[in-house]
């Protein structure tokens, strides 16, 4: 229990009061007491009117796992035992550091109709900052009786453990989407069957306007007329999600790491990978190999992809693309996508990392995937207002310069790169995974 402000200004409402009473009369300074004495009762009033400590019981509802990305809901009920009296209440929920910090609730415990006590029930927003095992520690409570004089304060520790895991959510929600679409059904469809593929499919009878270079030869002169070669889209290509979990990975954008991003990103892709018949392979890397997984075909090895991807962790080590890269060469025995997600500030420190990547383009096809900052081109074309502004413009600026630079020199090696924000990230990927399968480019 302890005194307010409102009681502290009350209190030293006083004195000016006595000062003027000394003033008029040296006798007068019992008003003094005669004041004090009255703040001093009120205050117990104040204190006796209040809600017990021993009526105030607790009810917290955690979510037992909440999607990267998402926000989840904290339900806190409050009830006050016996308690038939309204109750300003101020609700303050003590998080853990990478739980965005949530402002002081302040509610009131009404009285429940037919029922011998107040409650409220509050939700308070849990918005995560990193995957992982977070916690909400403890509940912290203030009240004051009904003249705001005396406020008692407690602590409800609550411990309880919430998993942010990636945001599988999302990814089954736009795969729903896209796969109960009419037109991409039907697209599916024509690719599974005949058309520019690389997969025999049927023998036809030649006819004037067919391509004359699908004309087999040795089975014409077999039949003693003119055959040609039909083909289907192959469906069983091989795909693999190299993730870096460098430090540059670990850094947020948009409130997410840069991490996480990838990681629901690649979750999607490696969805629709599995839907459309290929085989889904995870390399999860930083200064080694942390994650291998062979590619498998199935929708059902999704479950080991999450699984997996969930296992990732925030390390500030630095990335070694030597290593990962040679690894990848080595275990692949056959020609597949490599979908290379990771970032690099600069031409110097991205100099190792495009050497690998051209060298592992020669045998595979590499779409190279980065992350862009908006951050980072707002500050560039931002108007120069101040010399603070105009010097932060030029370093932006310099390093947007370097990073088309970088981009550049992998396009012109025959790299498919993607350089997107991240609320283009997902669906620029997949799409760009689409027109590399439609022009049977692996």
């Amino acid at each position: 229990m302890r005194p307010t402000l409102r009681a502290l200004l009350l209190f030293a409402g006083g004195i000016p009061a006595a000062l003027v009473a000394v003033l008029v009369h040296p006798r007068l300074w019992t008003v003094w007491l005669a004041y004090l004495a009255a703040v001093v009762v009120i205050g117990g009033l104040d204190a006796l009117l209040a809600l017990p400590r021993r009526r105030l019981a607790f009810e917290v509802e955690a979510p037992a796992q909440i999607f990267i990305g998402d926000r989840g809901v904290l339900r806190v009920t409050l009830r006050g035992r016996g308690w038939k009296r309204p109750a300003r209440v101020g609700l303050l929920a003590e998080l853990d550091d990478d739980l965005e910090p949530q402002p002081l609730a302040e509610v009131t415990l009404m009285p429940v109709p037919e029922a011998r006590h107040a409650e409220v029930v509050v939700e308070l927003p849990l918005v995560p900052r990193r995957r992982g095992n977070l916690e909400v520690v403890a509940l912290h409570l203030k009240w004051t009786g009904p003249m705001g004089l005396m406020e008692r304060r407690t602590i409800h520790v609550v411990g309880a453990r919430v998993a942010v895991v990636p945001n599988v959510g999302a990814v089954r929600a736009v795969a729903a989407r896209m796969f109960s679409s009419r037109e991409f059904l039907a697209g599916l469809k024509v690719e599974r069957y005949i058309g520019d593929g690389s997969e025999f499919e049927s023998l036809r009878e030649y006819v004037p306007g067919l391509d004359h270079r699908a004309i087999d030869w040795k089975a014409s002169a077999r039949h003693i007329k003119l055959l040609c070669q039909e083909f289907r889209a192959e469906r069983n290509h091989q795909v693999v999600m190299a993730i870096d979990a460098g430090h540059l990975m670990s850094e947020p954008l948009d409130g997410i790491p840069r991490l996480d991003h990838a990681i629901n990103a690649g979750l999607l892709l490696s969805w629709f990978c599995l839907r459309t018949g290929d085989r889904v392979g995870l390399v999860g890397f930083d200064d080694q190999i942390r994650t291998w997984a062979d590619p498998l075909g199935g929708v059902h090895n999704f479950a080991r992809l999450q699984h997996l991807t969930a296992d990732l962790a925030y390390r500030r080590v630095e990335t070694n693309f030597t290593l990962a890269l040679a690894e990848i060469t080595t275990r692949l025995r056959r020609r597949s996508l490599i979908v290379l997600i990771t970032d690099f500030l600069d031409t110097i420190t991205a100099e190792l990392m495009v050497e690998n990547v051209l060298r592992l383009s020669r045998r595979h096809l590499v779409l190279f995937v980065a992350l862009r900052d908006p951050g980072l081109e707002r500050r560039a074309l931002a108007v120069p207002r101040s010399v603070t502004t105009l010097h932060e413009a030029v370093v932006a600026n310099d390093f947007a310069r370097e990073r088309q630079i970088v981009i550049e020199r992998l396009r012109l090696a025959g790299v498919h790169c993607i350089d997107t924000e991240p609320a283009r990230f997902s669906m620029n990927l997949l799409n760009r995974y689409l027109d590399i399968k439609r022009r049977e480019l692996i």
